[in-house]
């Protein structure tokens, strides 16, 4: 089986090399000159966990190629499929899909014999409606079926979430196109992996729902962190109470600072539009993503409060800016707005990520980016863990005292025990717990 891959981001590479270790023979394809030929000499754009070993290996194998000529592609294709972005218009928040609808001429153009065109890409409900009506008004003569195959893949494990993922969701309208698209997802039939075959409508709603849905989780876990902070409770043993209930269950129920990244935001914001345009409005998920652009301010908040209401001539270390470990994106990281409110307020931030940081630099002016963690602490008033990553996990304490200083951390992801911080000398203060204070040498 051929597959033409249009777009070579975070999606589309990682489909096709995954489906290249499935046996399939995948040409990418992309209008960017240098990115192609980036991937050719082996230069992955993106970091993601397995992947440069797993394109090497197929590129080597002979499975996995890399093309500017659409034209070049996707005559050969049994499946051409669309992983273009579609991030959020601006002034409506409603998903651009200006690179889908031109992908979309380009396809008709370069069809040759019946063809299945696959949305790969997140895109609003009605979508492969317009892709259909673009290809059959630039070639009446076209024989091809439209397919909605939305992706499910976090970063950071994208390559074992399409390996052994949850479920395959696939709309598809005819049997023909049905065969096709089982016969490509037959290594996790073999598996036993759930696919659900559905409508094309139905398949793009599924994407948007199950997004929102895990958004709303996480919104909602942090307002009961709040109400924690409050009451003299811990949110983790209310998230472990609640998320025993197997009708809850125990992911997506960890406080921070905000949910972020390539998907949440975005498809929060499409799916508002989409049930607005709809006429049946959702009013949680609108709370949700007005709840979580205020988080991140409150959490700026939190910073200043541990350092006694003010950061102005403060020195803060920061670590971690991804908006989630094992990846390089920060986009609508939650440090994207606690790192600016902080500056505006006077401080000084040092900060250090193991991977985002070239990214971070062109949106984190006046930012000194150092070396490492324990390079970013020295002499900071206050250091604050923004981004789970391992490293951050098992900090030598004695060091991280030694080179602050004042013996001050904010963890807005909860990575450290309150009482342990307190017995080794912090003023600790995490996300849903109770601030603890330092235990005395001779307590």
């Amino acid at each position: 089986m051929h597959v033409a891959m249009i777009g070579t981001g975070y999606v589309g590479l990682v489909s096709a090399a995954c489906f290249s270790e499935f046996g399939v023979n995948v040409v990418c394809v992309d209008k960017v000159q240098e990115k192609i030929d980036g991937l050719k000499a082996g230069k992955i754009p993106i970091f993601e966990p397995g992947l440069e070993d797993l394109v090497r290996h197929n590129v080597a194998a002979g499975r996995l190629s890399f093309t500017t000529d659409i034209g070049e592609a996707v005559p050969q294709a049994d499946i051409v499929m669309l992983a273009v972005g579609t991030p959020s218009r601006r002034g409506d928040g409603h998903a651009d899909l200006s690179f889908v609808y031109a992908a979309a001429e380009e396809i008709a153009d370069a069809m040759n014999g019946y063809s299945v065109v696959v949305t790969k890409s997140t895109v609003p409900v009605g979508t492969g409606d317009e892709i259909a009506r673009i290809i059959r008004a630039r070639r009446p003569d076209a024989k091809f079926d439209i397919v909605s195959n939305p992706e499910f893949l976090r970063e950071g494990a994208a390559i074992g979430d399409f390996m052994r993922p949850d479920r395959v969701v696939v709309g598809v309208e005819s049997e023909r196109a049905k065969a096709r698209m089982a016969e490509l997802y037959r290594p996790l039939f073999l598996i036993e992996t759930p696919v659900v075959f559905t409508g094309v409508r139905t398949a793009e709603l599924i994407k948007y729902a199950a997004n929102t849905f895990l958004a709303t989780k996480i919104t909602f876990i942090n307002e009961i962190a709040d109400i924690c902070e409050e009451i003299g409770a811990d949110v983790h043993d209310v998230a472990k109470g609640m998320g025993l209930d197997g009708r809850i269950g125990n992911k997506f129920l960890h406080p921070g600072p905000g949910y972020g990244g390539s998907c949440f935001p975005k498809d929060t914001l499409a799916f508002v539009r989409i049930a607005r345009e709809s006429g049946a409005p959702s009013y949680i998920v609108e709370a949700v993503v007005e709840i979580n652009e205020k988080r991140k301010v409150r959490m700026a908040h939190k910073i200043v409060e541990a350092c006694g209401g003010t950061v102005d001539g403060k020195r803060i270390t920061v670590l971690g800016v991804a908006f989630k470990p094992n990846t390089d994106d920060v986009r609508d990281s939650a440090s994207l707005t606690i790192i600016p409110a902080l500056q505006e307020s006077g401080a000084a931030i040092h900060a250090y990520d193991p991977e985002a940081m070239d990214e971070a630099k062109q949106l984190l002016p006046g930012v000194e980016w150092c070396a490492n963690a324990y390079a970013a602490m020295e002499g900071a008033d206050v250091l604050v863990i923004l981004t789970e990553w391992n490293e951050f996990r098992a900090l030598d304490l004695a060091r991280v005292k030694q080179l602050l200083a004042s013996p001050v951390i904010v963890d807005l992801r909860n990575i450290y025990e309150p009482d342990a911080m307190a017995a080794a000398g912090f003023h600790y203060v995490s996300v849903g717990r109770a601030t603890s204070e330092p235990v005395a040498a001779d307590a």
